[in-house]
């Protein structure tokens, strides 16, 4: 059984959506979480080490990491066709995808958000390179790698949703966002986010 460890308004929010993309079966185990803005709290009920979303439960085995969370599904799934498997040739540049944005794409982003792009040229650097290859491959588009849709846009897809005001006023950001919004499996996701009152 596949149990998703999730906390509304997160990044968690990509495993719900990387979950009804996939069409399997799985709970969610809605938890707290400590938010940036002081709200929320270490929820004892959260398997995840650092109390922290995602963490996914597979039959007893705990995957956290959003990237890794995504590796791990898309392997378990590889009829779902929204991953790249050992044998595949596009495999590496899948497994660049996902790991780019675990190691760069979202520290840029953060960086930028928090303003420290405007002070430490290193930091304007990376941001400005994140930038760069996200909108080089939507140039190729409509998807990071081509034609296809993979699980390294739901990892991109929800930082253009979050971190919107972030990145530059480009067009091709915001069909990107707007063509990932559209997909069925992001609406399903997006009304499980919150647990129904």
């Amino acid at each position: 059984m596949l149990t998703i460890y999730h906390s509304p308004n997160s990044r968690s929010s990509r495993i719900l959506w990387l979950l009804e993309e996939i069409g399997t079966r799985y709970e969610v185990a809605y938890v707290d979480i400590q938010r940036r803005d002081g709200s929320g709290r270490r929820d004892t009920k959260n398997v995840h080490p650092d109390k922290k979303v995602p963490a996914l439960l597979h039959d007893g085995m705990l995957v956290s990491e959003s990237a890794a969370i995504c590796l791990y599904l898309t392997d378990l799934f590889p009829s779902a066709n929204i991953g790249f498997g050992p044998n595949d040739f596009e495999r590496g540049s899948y497994l660049t995808w996902l790991f780019f944005y675990a190691g760069e794409a979202e520290s840029a982003l953060t960086n930028k958000m928090m303003g420290l792009t405007d002070t430490n040229p290193l930091f304007a650097e990376r941001y400005d390179q994140m930038v760069g290859r996200m909108l080089a491959a939507l140039k190729q588009g409509p998807y990071l790698m081509g034609e296809r849709f993979t699980a390294a846009d739901i990892l991109f897809g929800s930082m253009a949703q979050w971190g919107r005001t972030y990145l530059p006023n480009d067009g091709l950001i915001d069909s990107y966002a707007r063509r990932l919004k559209e997909r069925p499996a992001f609406k399903r996701a997006m009304e499980m986010d919150a647990p129904q009152r």
